[in-house]
């Protein structure tokens, strides 16, 4: 056991050194793993090529975007009116279609009871 004794102080001594690397020079990547830098370059290729289908959708959107403002501006108060005759939508059933074209909406069973708004002048729509 004696002579283990310098054996384990020279091993213990050592670690510290070894442990001492220099710092890794500066690279294009500083910090970054390789998943990182994988995920990088994937997200890189994604919006390249995604590109084309964005400036589409740009093109679509501003073409649109009128016909949406004549949509908004005529049925935003039928939809605040119809909003304001249903509470909440989760209190209600699926619709069901019947063979003659009519459409049944039912309120749940286990739904709270409606109280109706009190009627008033119409709400104001900014657009």
């Amino acid at each position: 056991m004696v002579k283990l004794r310098p054996v384990l102080v020279a091993l213990f001594l050592a670690t510290p050194l070894a442990a001492q690397e220099a710092p890794p020079a500066a690279g294009p990547d500083d910090g970054m793993s390789l998943m990182d830098r994988g995920a990088q370059l994937f997200m890189r290729g994604l919006m390249q090529q995604m590109a084309p289908a964005v400036e589409d959708l740009r093109g679509l959107a501003e073409k649109a975007g009128p016909a949406m403002k004549d949509f908004v501006a005529t049925m935003g108060p039928a939809m605040l009116d119809l909003l304001a005759r249903v509470d909440d939508l989760r209190n209600y059933q699926p619709p069901e279609f019947l063979p003659n074209g009519d459409i049944i909406i039912r309120r749940k069973p286990d739904a709270p009871p409606f109280t109706p708004p009190p009627p008033g002048p119409p709400p104001q729509v900014d657009l």
